[in-house]
């Protein structure tokens, strides 16, 4: 239905495993009765002046439109970390929010992040922070993931309070682990209720 609720799960992949994250989150989304989620992507920024890319991309997530962030009723934004920040490809769609930030377009909605990295400590929690940043400039409401999910204790991959998150390795093949996959679900299903809540 084209006016039904919905979380946008908005991310940036580059090898696949971002991606595989947020699919895990948009089932989690869709098990809360009442409340779609709608997967998008942002395109790669190019070093070139001119824009060269498709305006479509071949496979995949369609890109994200301003309209797609602005009528959300939650966010869960995800990145590959890099340099223990976010990708500069969901940096620069950021940027270009301005407006949303003015009118207080996204003030008072649920957001939750989460990421990818090649290496157990390679900056998961301080990509995680920073992403939330820029939400909580929009006036977004910050929620994590709380320690009654005992995979947060127990995880000997990915997995933090500030979101989920994934351990790629350094060769980048290691697949979403079990604890990984629940937590991606419990995200997707925490940011689907807490938005529900705010929308009444």
């Amino acid at each position: 239905m084209p006016n039904s609720p919905y979380v946008l799960v908005l991310y940036y992949s580059r090898n696949g495993h971002t991606r595989d994250m947020a699919m895990q989150i948009a089932r989690g989304v869709e098990s809360v009765s009442g409340m779609e989620a709608r997967l998008r992507t942002v395109p790669p920024v190019s070093a070139e002046t001119e824009a060269v890319g498709p305006a479509v991309p071949e496979s995949g997530a369609i890109y994200c439109t301003r309209d797609d962030l602005a009528n959300c009723a939650g966010l869960i934004m995800g990145s590959p970390t890099r340099f223990g920040n976010m990708a500069a490809p969901l940096k620069y769609f950021l940027d270009g929010t301005s407006d949303l930030w003015v009118s207080g377009a996204l003030c008072d909605k649920p957001a939750g992040v989460f990421t990818s990295t090649g290496s157990l400590h390679g900056g998961q929690e301080s990509t995680l922070l920073t992403m939330a940043v820029p939400l909580i400039h929009h006036g977004m409401v910050l929620a994590g993931l709380p320690y009654t999910h005992d995979e947060l204790t127990n995880t000997e991959s990915g997995g933090t309070p500030y979101g989920a998150s994934h351990w790629a390795g350094g060769d980048g093949k290691r697949r979403l682990t079990d604890d990984e996959t629940s937590l991606c679900r419990a995200q997707g299903e925490r940011i689907a209720r807490l938005a529900l809540r705010l929308a009444n």
